[in-house]
């Protein structure tokens, strides 16, 4: 960073501490928790300008779309990857995560080409820095009463594991699945880096007991959290935000809580957000 950008940077810390005096402390001093949204969440999917974005609401980082359904390659490519590192420095927003959400389009259960991207996505994790990747398996990729796929999905990963483990990279699952059916297919692969990545909202709606689930995965388990409501703002809606900190402190996790959905009707993004992130650091700060 040169000095230009380092008296940028300064100033942009020194603006959000007189809002947010724990967006300073997140990113002065060590923290258990980074804040940070999904890229589809503040803006479109794959939009390089969601570090700006993130910058305005006071976020520690974004987590990053691997590609879209118009770019399949997008940040599969050097050049893409170097952009968006770039940008996220201009910003002084981190690279928080990756995520594969366009497996609930086009399945990793069923469709081949999707074992290249979940391939690549390693690769690409560990370019930018980054450790873990969100798989997504919801909608086409639905492993609910879905045995064959299920036993797919299992193969696929224990053939990616091995070069995931050598980076240090791990792949998370988010499902609808239970904490007891994710168990099943994580120790299916037999590897530490494949992991569940963990919806509490999902989860909530599904019925589950997410703070017994939470206990049942532990640390070792769980690579990451989504911190989401369904048309409500956190904290409002039907997660209760201080149990799941007092069982997130229980099991040791340390790491993203990365922020998706949470935008009541009719209430802009930027605002929600801004409400969304304060909300989370009075909480997980």
């Amino acid at each position: 960073m040169n000095r230009r950008n380092a008296l940028r940077y300064s100033l942009g810390v020194g603006l959000s501490t007189l809002v947010y005096p724990a967006f300073a402390r997140s990113l002065t001093a060590k923290s258990r928790f980074h804040i940070g949204a999904c890229d589809w969440s503040i803006g479109p999917a794959g939009d390089i300008n969601s570090f700006k974005v993130a910058k305005q609401i006071g976020l520690d980082g974004v987590q990053l779309s691997l590609n879209t359904k118009a770019d399949h390659e997008l940040l599969r490519r050097a050049e893409t990857q170097r952009a968006f590192k770039e940008a996220a420095k201009q910003a002084g927003v981190a690279i928080g995560g990756l995520a594969i959400g366009l497996l609930n389009e086009i399945p990793y259960k069923s469709d081949a080409r999707t074992e290249q991207w979940v391939q690549d996505s390693v690769d690409v994790a560990h370019a930018l820095g980054v450790k873990n990747v969100l798989l997504a398996f919801f909608s086409n990729n639905d492993l609910r009463n879905d045995p064959k796929g299920t036993q797919v999905v299992i193969d696929r990963l224990k053939a990616v594991a091995p070069k995931a483990e050598k980076a240090g990279v791990v792949l998370g699952i988010e499902s609808w699945l239970s904490a007891s059916e994710h168990i099943a297919i994580l120790d299916a692969v037999g590897s530490s880096a494949v992991q569940v990545y963990y919806d509490v909202c999902n989860s909530s709606v599904m019925g589950y007991p997410i703070f017994d689930e939470i206990r049942t995965l532990g640390k070792s388990r769980i690579c990451e959290i989504h911190l989401k409501e369904n048309d409500h703002l956190l904290g409002q809606g039907i997660v209760d935000l201080q149990k799941v900190r007092q069982v997130l402190d229980e099991i040791g996790y340390t790491g993203w809580l990365q922020i998706e959905g949470a935008i009541p009707k009719g209430k802009p993004m930027l605002e929600s957000y801004i409400e969304n992130n304060k909300t989370v650091r009075s909480l997980f700060g």
